[in-house]
């Protein structure tokens, strides 16, 4: 009798007990480190943030603003164990290469090809001078906006001026501006008057520049010269684009050959192989509509492809969930 008593005890003491387990083990919490407010990563990180959660309840993913240039080096620390990544720079993070001084080898991903990241360049039509990229890029009393030091975007006008043998310094020296600022900052500073052009690296189509073309002062996108983007593709591993005239009707004449990067979703090696499966298997599960209603850009993501992107090891959870939905061969 004590016997059996002890065990109808026990009994009655493990349901109770159970709430306590899935309490614990529901406090799943992932740091997201996206890009600035009113960008299309940080749109596209809460999207899919939402997403993950109704699939997986146990998955809690907080997004916090970041920059494209700082955040390989934020999840390699596992300040943030999950960030958005542009192909090239996690590439370059990776392996230590400029503008990165150490090697980021606690870096994994769970595959690219998330958003295509085009390459904007705006003219104001209501000032005189050059139209061409070159032209607009040397001439003295240039008056320019692009996103804050740290961005991929300010990285890559960098690069196109040190190829056109001038530089932020040397703009500013000529009596010009170079401005930096958020998204919304350099907008504002556009259609203000106090910048005359505008660089920015966004998935289209892009809020900032949706806004310009329903606004008050006309713009135009302008074309990468065929060199430019040779040599963005061929010293640090950038592509080629366009951006249809159907983009932004108002601001092209036509199609708009342009210099691409596209987004990898970057993770500290130490995320759990569990939770790096339910992410990737969500994304997959809902590949298509789905995820364009999250960001149009998403539109074109095809697992089958993403996996091979050489940049960064594969996540073993990524690989798992790759394998299950038959992408990888």
């Amino acid at each position: 009798m004590p016997t059996r008593r002890l065990l109808a005890g026990s009994a009655l003491a493990i349901p109770l007990a159970l709430p306590f387990l899935r309490t614990a083990a529901a406090q799943q919490s992932i740091e997201w480190v996206a890009g600035s407010l009113g960008g299309g990563w940080y749109t596209m990180a809460a999207g899919v943030a939402a997403l993950v959660k109704d699939e997986n309840p146990d998955i809690q993913i907080r997004v916090v603003p970041g920059g494209g240039l700082a955040n390989s080096t934020r999840v390699n620390r596992n300040q943030s164990p999950m960030g958005w990544g542009i192909d090239a720079f996690a590439a370059s993070a990776r392996q230590g290469e400029e503008p990165y001084s150490e090697k980021h080898t606690a870096l994994r991903s769970l595959g690219t090809g998330y958003s295509p990241t085009e390459h904007h360049f705006l003219r104001a039509t209501n000032v005189q001078g050059p139209e061409d990229m070159r032209g607009i890029l040397t001439q003295k009393g240039l008056k320019l906006g692009t996103p804050q030091r740290s961005s991929t975007d300010e990285m890559s006008v960098q690069r196109i001026l040190k190829f056109l043998g001038t530089s932020p310094e040397k703009i500013r020296a000529e009596g010009g501006r170079y401005l930096n600022g958020s998204y919304a900052d350099i907008g504002s500073a556009f259609t203000d008057g106090q910048v005359d052009y505008l660089y920015a690296c966004l998935a289209r189509p892009a809020a900032i520049f949706t806004e310009i073309a329903q606004g008050r002062r006309g713009g135009r996108m302008v074309e990468f010269p065929d060199d430019i983007r040779k040599h963005l593709i061929d010293r640090y591993a950038y592509a080629e684009g366009i951006l249809p005239a159907s983009t932004y009707p108002s601001l092209t004449a036509g199609d708009v050959k342009v210099t691409l990067m596209d987004s990898v979703i970057m993770v500290h090696e130490s995320m759990p192989e569990e939770v790096a499966y339910k992410i990737t298997r969500t994304l997959i599960r809902n590949k298509g509509q789905r995820l364009v209603t999250i960001h149009a850009s998403m539109g074109a993501w095809d697992p089958a492809i993403s996996w091979k992107y050489q940049g960064l090891p594969l996540h073993p959870g990524a690989e798992k969930a790759f394998k299950e939905a038959g992408a990888m061969g």
